[in-house]
């Protein structure tokens, strides 16, 4: 059992799964054990028992997402592997503003579906932030859980607000409508992360 399904590309830091298993050893010896034996791209950080009830998807509390973003004219392929490279830069002051827009409770329809049909698309974001080095933005939002492709729809969004293709109220006209046109656009996987989850 995971705490989130991610799309192909997409990159996790701080996934969460649970199994059981008949182990009569340390947790240090059973995550020594699973490393040796995972593909070089997966690795376990940290290994806990749990309680029979645990469940890493429906227990979860929050779940925060990272986007990276660098502006070039030219592509460099060794950066493209973890992020997304745009050109024109963006227009940070505008991006912070429209993120502001997905703070709270909303139905997030026009950003993406339910993981099962006919599920709820109501969402809460607990919070937004926006970090720029040199050419480089890093876009973080976590909340109580995210629709099937939600995180990319937005940041589309969110970079044709930046370069000034979308006013900066775009955020708000799709969550106002939910019903309407689903927001254009995807942002590509490699510059998503699951960057963590949060238990009680």
């Amino acid at each position: 059992m995971f705490a989130g399904r991610t799309d192909a590309g997409v990159h996790s830091s701080g996934q969460t799964i649970a199994f059981d298993l008949a182990w009569n050893h340390s947790e240090g010896d059973l995550q020594r054990a699973l490393n040796s034996h995972l593909p070089r791209d997966i690795a376990l950080r940290e290994v806990k028992r749990t309680g029979a009830e645990f469940h890493p998807r429906f227990q979860a509390q929050e779940r925060c997402y990272q986007y990276r973003i660098y502006s070039a004219p030219v592509r460099d392929p060794l950066r493209e592997r973890y992020a997304w490279r745009i050109w024109p830069p963006l227009n940070v002051e505008r991006v912070e503003v429209a993120s502001q827009h997905l703070l709270g409770v909303h139905d997030f329809a026009a950003f993406g579906s339910p993981h099962k049909e006919g599920g709820s698309t109501t969402r809460e974001i607990r919070s937004v932030s926006w970090q720029q080095k040199e050419d480089e933005y890093l876009f973080e939002v976590c909340g109580n859980a995210f629709l099937y492709h939600m995180v990319r729809h937005i940041v589309e969004v969110l970079v044709a607000i930046g370069q000034e293709r979308e006013k900066t109220d775009a955020i708000m006209h799709y969550l106002q409508n939910p019903a309407g046109p689903p927001a254009p656009g995807l942002a590509p996987p490699q510059g998503l992360t699951l960057k963590k989850v949060v238990y009680g």
